[in-house]
């Protein structure tokens, strides 16, 4: 690939915003509060949050990450890598009002965004292609882009700009869920089972 290849792939990614969903309380790691699982630390030396964010901005410039009220220790590191934080006022209204906020904010950032990725911070396993086979897709033409490992469904999901509005008005703690079961789905098979492992336990950190 050429310089000029390059660039203009760059641009084309530029117009796919990520959010990534960083405003849980991960009461199953910790049902005391006191542990944060996106700090915990992974035998790669990464936090579990630090992790995820990389993949993401390895794929595409931009990447909000939306919090929840006084993570400053999170905000510092998902700002040192270069996410856009934000806090969500009310992320125990459900993961849709993280979601809406979040994407709000992106679409400020790139207003003439051709649609966005919805990624989990508990999530850190994910291999950078399966994020560019998900812009891949949505560059060819797919509404909604999932990718699938041996048969299994999982994160992070890509939506094209015809659904933005859609996800804006989302309510509830289903997410996009609800899109994902009325509208046609281009499934895309990964070799990367990070798409079906997150950190619910202290055991899933190894």
């Amino acid at each position: 690939m050429n310089d000029r290849t390059d660039q203009g792939a760059r641009l084309r990614m530029a117009k796919y915003p990520a959010i990534l969903l960083a405003a849980g309380q991960g009461a199953r790691f910790d049902p005391s509060g006191l542990q944060d699982k996106l700090l915990q630390v992974l035998p790669s030396g990464v936090t579990v949050a630090g992790a995820s964010a990389s993949h993401l901005l390895a794929a595409v410039p931009t990447v909000v990450a939306v919090l929840r009220p006084g993570a400053d220790q999170l905000a510092a590191i998902l700002q040192s890598q270069g996410c856009v934080v934000t806090t969500c006022p009310n992320p125990g209204d459900g993961m849709a009002m993280s979601l809406a906020h979040g994407l709000r904010h992106a679409l400020a950032h790139t207003p003439d965004a051709k649609g966005c990725l919805i990624a989990l911070a508990d999530m850190p396993y994910l291999r950078p292609a399966t994020l560019q086979a998900l812009l891949a897709a949505l560059e060819a033409g797919a509404d909604i882009a999932a990718p699938v490992h041996h048969g299994q469904r999982g994160n992070p999901v890509g939506f094209s700009c015809r659904h933005l509005p859609r996800l804006l008005q989302l309510q509830g703690d289903q997410g996009a869920r609800s899109l994902l079961k009325a509208c046609a789905v281009t499934e895309v098979e990964v070799d990367d089972p990070g798409i079906l492992h997150d950190i619910d336990t202290p055991a899933d950190l190894t």
